[in-house]
This record gives structure tokens, C-alpha cells and sequence, in this order.
């Protein structure tokens, strides 16, 4: 089995809490505008990408059949954007673990239904009971995360 792809979605979710920390100093740094600091943060993305791009010899013509995408396949910068934004604005106000907690149960949650519906061409998977399972202690994660410390009080 390549662990690869396993170790690098960890450390993706490793790099999240990271990225939001970093984007709130940043946030502080600039006069505190959450806009702003979202927008920073994507244009020094958006730099990165395009140095990698011309590293690694990517093909620019193909950005020429753009205008044939339709409007919805356009809208995973403004997803990133959101998550950007709402990260730098929330880890200060409700606390790290609170809002990863909440974004990981977003995420395992949709996740299920997409491999379900095969929703936008992705691969079909199966809700078996182990899944569920998991989703559910995930839930239960979040719950005891976001609101543990008041059980008993």
C-alpha cells in the first residue's frame, strides 16, 4: 500500500490550523482586516503557484479553454476565499479546535454523501456501517470538543 497519499492529506490537516494562526497575525500585522489578510494570503498563493507552474513546465494554452467551463467549475476560488476568510475571522473568536472541529465534521459528513452520489464524476463508495460509525464519532468529537468542559457544570 503507498502511504504517500495518506501522509500528505495529514499533513494538508496539519498545515490548516497552521495557515489560520499565520493569516490572523498577518490580519494583526495589516491593521486588523480580515479582508485584507485573506486577500494577502491569496495573492502570495497565487504567486507560488504560478512560480510552480512555470517550473514545472505546465502548458498556459490550456488556460485558453476557460471560457468554455461552465460557471460552476469557476467557484472552488471563491470556496478557497471563504475558507480563508472564515478561518482567519473564527480561530480567533471561537478557539482552534472549536472551528477545525466543525470544519472536519463538515467535511467528513458532505464527504460521505459525495462518495455515495458519486456527485461530479467522483468514484462511487459505499455507506457501510463502519463509515457511519466514524462520521458519527466524529459528531460525537465535536460535541465534546465544542462543549465537554460545560457537561457537569
Amino acid at each position: 500500500m503507498n502511504v504517500f497519499p495518506y501522509l500528505l492529506a495529514f499533513a494538508i490537516g496539519c498545515v490548516v490550523p497552521l495557515q489560520a494562526a499565520v493569516n490572523n497575525q498577518l490580519k494583526l500585522q495589516i491593521g486588523g482586516s480580515t479582508l485584507l489578510a485573506a486577500l494577502l494570503s491569496f495573492c502570495v498563493g497565487t504567486l507560488a503557484l504560478v512560480l510552480i507552474c512555470m517550473l514545472s513546465g505546465q502548458r498556459w494554452q490550456g488556460l485558453a479553454s476557460m471560457g468554455n467551463a461552465p460557471w460552476w467549475q469557476l467557484t472552488g476560488g471563491l470556496m478557497g476565499a471563504l475558507f480563508v476568510f472564515g478561518t482567519t475571522l473564527l480561530a480567533p473568536r471561537i478557539g482552534m479546535a472549536a472551528m477545525l472541529s466543525l470544519i472536519i465534521a463538515g467535511q467528513v459528513l458532505l464527504s460521505l454523501l459525495f462518495d455515495r452520489f458519486g456527485w461530479l464524476g467522483l468514484a462511487l463508495r459505499e455507506l457501510s456501517t463502519p463509515r457511519l460509525i466514524g462520521a458519527t464519532l466524529v459528531v460525537a468529537g465535536v460535541l465534546l470538543v465544542n462543549y465537554g468542559d460545560k457537561v457537569g457544570k
